[in-house]
């Protein structure tokens, strides 16, 4: 009987050392296993999906076997980067498969695998001894290529053709794309380049993460445009009614940001960070267009536990004076793509439509200054008269060709007759030309155009 009892521990031994681990989840994996590492996070220790609850969606959403590719679109801060790490340490333990990280270039890809990679295998008890380190004797693993049972990791950078070669992959890791080239030296877009080599997997997954840059320059707003475009709801603490965390909603005291709430928009009721913390806990994931067998994740800081309401106004109210740190402020704390608006975008209908009829040479009612433009070409002088009103309005009042050569002394005296003209006003009277520029030419002409400039410089008008 002790003898059958041992061979049923045996048996029961090594039943367990080959039984398949149990099917989970990207977040379900990491709650369970994951550690997060004293270098690389400043909540080192045990991982908790539930400490931004939004992550969980997104994750889950690598694992789901209907969805072949997952596309972030986010701000800064909100915990995209161990996402990425918890994704390769499902497909390193649970799934194992071939896979490629692209970063933007090979020295930030080599960072990542020395500061991120190499800390989550060593403290991570189920990855623990998964990875060899490069320098294990015989262990062929390098600093941008790691092998595992089942599988393998090449880290690319996306400005090297060589780090993209045409090895199959079927888990496709692309972090922050925008900040890719437009080209992998001469061999196309490298995001292209990547998902090609997942062609001959059926099960293949790619997930594409990036901070946003300019309208419709920005890789990662095309590649949501083309997903089910999901956006995080939240429910109001008070009205319990379910809504998106929008900029829109933020309000404070001038110049006070410690005082900025964020107001529900079904019931006003404005809401402080405890209240943020406590609706991001609840909140789920919608999508907001078709699936069409991509998953779309938009995040922005309000989402984010680690930023507070009070830091994110006080950024905007350090970046919105001068462009350039207003539109790092809308990439990197909205999550949204920079749209220069310093001129009206407006369709060329409506544009038409604004024509107003009135007789060349003749200024309009709303013009109160004139100027004109002269253009220098080998054979004629070619002016436009401009007039100028309130708000910067603006009227294209004449456009003549003055025929001659620049150096001819007869040319530049036709000149002087337009710019000596009074030109008759819509309201009554005439108004005479204020101020006058006049091309230099292209350096066949120049020492023409100086020479009818320079006496005329404190003239009327000035030229």
């Amino acid at each position: 009987m002790q003898t059958l009892s041992a061979v049923d521990a045996v048996f029961a031994k090594a039943a367990r050392a080959i039984r398949p681990p149990p099917r989970l989840t990207v977040s379900a994996l990491a709650d369970r296993h994951r550690r997060l590492s004293p270098e690389s996070s400043p909540e080192p220790g045990q991982w908790r999906t539930s400490r931004a609850e939004y992550q969980r969606g997104i994750m889950d959403a690598v694992s789901d076997s209907a969805i072949a590719q997952v596309v972030v679109i986010s701000s800064a801060q909100v915990g995209k980067t161990e996402i990425l790490n918890n994704v390769v340490g499902y497909f390193i333990s649970q799934d194992p498969a071939p896979m490629l990280i692209v970063q933007p270039t090979l020295e930030m890809g080599e960072a990542w695998s020395k500061d991120r990679l190499a800390p989550m295998v060593r403290d991570t008890p189920n990855l623990a001894g998964t990875v060899a380190e490069p320098n294990s004797k015989g262990s062929g693993n390098t600093l941008l290529h790691k092998t595992f049972p089942g599988g393998h990791i090449t880290i690319a950078g996306a400005n090297s053709p060589s780090s993209l070669a045409s090895r199959p992959i079927r888990v496709v890791l692309l972090d922050e794309v925008d900040r890719y080239p437009v080209s992998a030296g001469t061999e196309g877009d490298p995001v292209a380049l990547a998902i090609k080599r997942t062609a001959n997997f059926w099960n293949r997954r790619i997930l594409m993460t990036s901070t946003p840059t300019v309208k419709d320059a920005s890789r990662i707003e095309q590649a949501f445009k083309h997903s089910d475009q999901r956006r995080y709801h939240v429910p109001c603490p008070h009205c319990t009614e379910f809504q998106v965390l929008r900029w829109a909603a933020v309000q404070w005291t001038e110049n006070d940001p410690a005082a900025a709430r964020i107001a529900c928009e079904h019931c006003g009721s404005l809401l402080d960070d405890a209240d943020r913390v406590e609706m991001i806990a609840q909140g789920e994931w919608r999508a907001t267009a078709p699936f069409t067998g991509i998953a779309g994740f938009h995040l922005w800081e309000a989402y984010s536990p680690w930023r507070s309401l009070s830091e994110i106004v006080d950024d905007f109210l350090k970046a919105k004076p001068y462009p350039e740190t207003l539109k790092t402020w809308i990439n990197t704390t909205l999550g949204e793509v920079w749209e220069d608006n310093l001129g009206e975008r407006i369709a060329g209908e409506s544009l038409a439509s604004r024509a107003e009829d009135y007789a060349q040479w003749t200024v309009p009612a709303g013009a109160l200054l004139l100027t004109a433009g002269v253009d220098v070409q080998h054979d004629r002088l070619a002016l436009t008269l401009w007039g100028y009103g309130p708000g910067e309005e603006a009227w294209a009042i004449a456009w003549e060709e003055i025929f001659g050569s620049p150096a001819d002394s007869s040319t530049w005296n036709k000149l002087d007759e337009v710019f000596a003209r009074r030109f008759p006003h819509e309201l009554g009277g005439e108004i005479r030309i204020s101020a006058a520029c006049v091309d230099a030419g292209d350096g066949q002409t120049t020492g023409y155009v100086l020479d009818y400039c320079r006496p005329r410089l404190r003239a009327n008008p000035r030229v």
